[in-house]
């Protein structure tokens, strides 16, 4: 078995709308803060897909054995006054893959990106306790703040946001 990651960016969902809706369900289940509730309703995750690409959006996805197992989408800002900064959102690896350094890849090809696109700082934000907070520090990137009661769980229970940021060129 081939357990290598090949990073790519997705210039049309039509050919992995299956697999994108299928790993957004799963990530939203294993308990992921990206803005659903479980459980996600197949319809609902195949029409946030559908709504993804834009001109100002970069969709990565990760393969293994050619299965869709994480996506990753860099937010170029158009404001005038934020053009040298992008945004890192729904940085997704599909739970039975994680631990393969999926989201690190994914990590490192939209900062490349963000670079080839002549930007020199990346924004993000993670829920606060999250493996995710230890990813971004480890890869450079800084806490800017804390907003409590940001999230709400399914539970109910609400959580704080960190946001953090890279200065990359």
């Amino acid at each position: 078995m081939n357990n290598i990651v090949s990073i790519e960016q997705l210039f049309s969902i039509e050919e992995s709308i299956d697999e994108l809706s299928e790993l957004l369900i799963q990530v939203v289940e294993d308990g992921a803060s990206i803005g659903f509730l479980p459980p996600l309703d197949a319809s609902d995750s195949v029409l946030y897909w559908h709504n993804v690409l834009a001109p100002d959006v970069i969709l990565f996805v990760a393969t293994m054995n050619e299965i869709i197992v994480g996506s990753v989408q860099l937010h170029l800002s158009t404001k005038a006054n934020g053009t040298h900064r992008g945004e890192i959102a729904k940085l997704m690896t599909h739970p039975n893959y994680r631990r393969n350094g999926i989201a690190r890849s994914l990590m490192q090809k939209a900062e490349e990106r963000a670079t080839q696109e002549d930007r020199s700082l990346i924004v993000l934000d993670t829920r606060e306790g999250d493996p995710s907070n230890l990813l971004y520090t480890s890869m450079g990137y800084i806490q800017a703040g804390r907003i409590p009661y940001y999230a709400i769980s399914a539970n109910g229970e609400l959580h704080a946001t960190i946001y953090y940021y890279k200065i990359i060129g």
